[in-house]
């Protein structure tokens, strides 16, 4: 344990190190040429009169241009090549199919379970974009999970800081609660949200934003341990996943500043987790930057939401503990002559392609002058200093299609204290409680023509965007409180750069 230890104190030794000035980064994959091009093209904005070079094509030559509708966000990396094109549909098939329990005539779509919160990727990743809170105590919770997790004793803590543990998982229930279950077996309970009014005075107006409180009615296995913590969970928008993916490691930690060395209030913090090879990596995905990799992400996924086993995540029986006996007496979906899991390793590789290839679509309205001005209070007021406009991706990135690409994400998928109002006082791995990564904003402002229903912020408290900011606090506090004492005009500008993403 001493030396795993050693090994991922290295590694988080290195990121401040070379992080903690906000240093440039040293990429191994650029020659000198290319560094400077990509320093020239990263600069942040000075002019706020007129667009930037390129600034539309928010994901590069990956970035779509179709019509806006609901299927915006669906629709395949502009530059795939057709047999890449064609991967792309056959992962689509997979991620939007309904898996069924098991034993099942559709031996290729059966092993749902016995535990779930969905039947399909497509049921939390509504058209491809984000979940949506319940609108009140008596909505359903679909597209919304429940974390579930108790303090961990000293030892499991080395665990943690070694990173071989995120959290300890609640005795019966696990992970994550399941709200749904095959037949014969009971559901671990129903996800239930009651909301406060926040009434909050602006220079010129009121906004009131609604507080959650979290609370599971009917818990199907008795109750649970007296120190659970729990936390939830709306579904990420899944466009430009490959892109992030393939950002530079050296990029992100260039911007991370755990000492706040530079002294402006800002603390972006990295997170490393083991990658699927079981390597120390960054952690760039998830609400607390809890995968390395989009395949890793993608297991993760079948398997806490909807109990499939694939080659990283084996267990045919999800998030069953050992306390649901029931559970794990059921019969599981592994066919001997498909593989020896659920979802075997050719089709979970088939739905990681289709998440990392999934396209940003082109800004609109960027010369637009309130737009511009708009842009120009995201700067001055210090969102940019979580929400980094642009990076280039890595020459040497996996994927063609993605590589060397000029990015638009505007996040730094850095960890960033965000205050008690939005803490959820559930510590992940070496997230704290108050600690969230900075989510990337492209595409937001088409999240309404995407889904009429999504919401904002890791709970989907935020019904609109300015409410999502007021919400902010910790590290973005003095950003938020501009945000609260500038002139509406001021204020209506920078909702209109942010729906322009």
């Amino acid at each position: 344990m001493r030396i795993v230890i050693s090994s991922y104190a290295f590694a988080f030794a290195l990121a401040g190190a070379t992080c903690s000035v906000h240093a440039e980064s040293a990429r191994p994959d650029l020659s000198p040429e290319d560094r400077s091009r990509v320093e020239d093209v990263t600069r942040p904005a000075t002019d706020f009169s007129k667009p930037e070079r390129f600034e539309r094509m928010q994901a590069g030559a990956a970035t779509t241009d179709k019509l806006i509708n609901a299927d915006i966000f669906s629709h395949p990396s502009a530059n795939l090549g057709f047999e890449e094109q064609q991967r792309f549909l056959l992962g689509n098939g997979l991620f939007r199919k309904d898996w069924v329990s098991s034993p099942s005539s559709t031996q290729a779509s059966d092993g749902l379970g016995p535990l779930f919160n969905a039947r399909a990727c497509q049921s939390c990743h509504i058209k491809d974009g984000r979940g949506h809170a319940p609108a009140s105590a008596n909505d359903s919770a679909v597209s919304m999970l429940v974390r579930l997790s108790i303090p961990p004793t000293r030892e499991q803590e080395e665990e943690i800081l070694a990173g071989f543990l995120s959290s300890v998982n609640e005795p019966v229930y696990g992970g994550q609660l399941q709200d749904f279950a095959v037949a014969g077996l009971p559901a671990e309970g129903r996800v239930r949200v009651d909301y406060e009014d926040v009434p909050v005075q602006l220079n010129g107006e009121t906004v009131t934003l609604r507080k959650p409180a979290l609370s599971i009615e009917n818990p199907g296995f008795g109750k649970m341990h007296p120190d659970v913590m729990m936390s939830a969970r709306v579904a990420n928008p899944m466009i430009g996943l490959g892109l992030l993916e393939s950002i530079a490691a050296e990029d992100i930690l260039a911007g991370a500043d755990p000492g706040d060395a530079d002294g402006d209030g800002i603390s972006g913090r990295a997170r490393f987790v083991l990658d699927e090879e079981g390597e120390q990596a960054l952690g760039r995905f998830g609400w607390k930057g809890n995968a390395a990799s989009v395949v890793q992400q993608t297991a993760d996924a079948f398997f806490g939401d909807m109990g499939l086993s694939t080659p990283l995540r084996p267990d045919h029986w999800g998030d069953c503990t050992e306390a649901q006996g029931d559970c794990r007496v059921l019969p599981h979906g592994a066919q001997p002559h498909l593989g020896e899991q659920e979802v075997p390793g050719d089709l979970l590789k088939l739905v990681a392609f289709y998440a990392r290839n999934l396209a940003v679509p082109a800004r609109r309205n960027i010369d637009d002058p309130d737009v511009l001005a708009g842009k120009q209070v995201f700067y001055e007021t210090g969102c940019v200093s979580c929400h980094t406009p642009k990076f280039v991706t890595r020459r040497d990135a996996p994927q063609e299609e993605l590589a060397f690409q000029l990015i638009w994400p505007h996040s730094d998928l850095l960890l960033h204290d965000m205050g008690e109002d939005l803490a959820d006082d559930r510590p992940e791995g070496t997230a704290t409680g108050r600690e969230w990564r900075t989510p990337p904003l492209w595409g937001i402002g088409l999240t309404g023509a995407v889904s009429k229903d999504a919401t904002f912020l890791h709970d989907g408290r935020a019904r609109s965007l300015l409410e999502a900011i007021l919400w902010h606090g910790g590290e973005a506090e003095p950003a938020r409180r501009r945000v609260v004492e500038m002139e509406k005009t001021e204020r209506d500008n920078l909702i209109r750069f942010l729906e322009s993403l």
